[in-house]
């Protein structure tokens, strides 16, 4: 399990992969289930990737984040690249589809170490809380980022 989430059929259910596939569909294409339900079908994986963000977000100023790092590197000990898309710049597709490219990889990366979609503004930290600065929000959707100053532990917003 990746995530859960409650609200209206307003919302979008957004799905990113670890090899940057970004698929969203209207929260009212998914009907109640009860306990006995064997869940829904969310997106469709190819083979390696896996999720690495799940939510239901409010479509309206969303932004979405994403941060790639070299291949074979261990987790908090590079920078990596990352850039803030808009979230209407993502056309929405159907439950179980692969989605659409939502970072493009440069030579030595083939995966994301986070992603992020909600409202914006969008803030990052360090895994010991100090702050990061993220690229201001516009890139293309299937740009592939920019240098961070600085290692992300955690992106999200402030409350």
């Amino acid at each position: 399990m990746v995530g859960a989430g409650q609200g209206p059929d307003s919302l979008e259910l957004v799905f990113v992969t670890s090899d940057a596939q970004l698929l969203h569909f209207s929260a009212a294409a998914v009907r109640p289930q009860g306990a006995a339900a064997g869940g829904m079908a969310g997106i469709n994986l190819s083979g390696g990737a896996e999720v690495i963000f799940f939510g239901a977000v409010e479509p309206a100023d969303a932004v979405v984040v994403t941060l790639s790092t070299p291949t074979g590197t261990l987790p908090g000990t590079d920078a990596g690249r990352a850039k803030v898309s808009q979230f209407a710049e993502f056309p929405g597709k159907g439950r179980a589809t692969g989605g659409v490219r939502a970072h493009a990889f440069l030579k030595g990366e083939d995966s994301l170490a986070l992603a992020w979609v909600g409202p914006a503004p969008a803030l990052a930290v360090s895994s010991d809380g100090a702050a990061r600065t993220l690229p201001d929000a516009g890139a293309k959707r299937d740009a592939s980022g920019t240098p961070l100053d600085g290692v992300v532990g955690s992106i999200g917003r402030a409350l």
